[in-house]
């Protein structure tokens, strides 16, 4: 089997014994209140990645510097072109 497809199914069978293991965490805990722990780790995880992902396109958009203007760019290929 190459490698890609090893690496394939090692990350089929892994996603779902997650699957599996979260839903017994959930609906099965083994522990009085771990379910409610879990439904909460699961909420923080998915608000911080979107509120992540946003926070960087706000940094990107504010650190990238904005692009020169159709007449500056112009003007330069003009200059060129009588150059050469």
């Amino acid at each position: 089997m190459p490698k890609d497809q090893t690496l394939g199914a090692l990350l089929l069978v892994a996603s779902i014994a997650g699957i599996i293991v979260y839903g017994w965490a959930v609906f099965l805990p083994p522990i009085a209140g771990i379910d409610i722990l879990v439904l909460k780790l699961t909420g923080f995880a998915a608000v911080a990645a979107i509120l992540g992902i946003i926070a960087w396109i706000g940094y990107t958009l504010a650190t990238t510097p904005p692009p020169k203007p159709l007449e500056e760019i112009e003007k330069e290929l003009n200059e060129e072109l009588k150059k050469g």
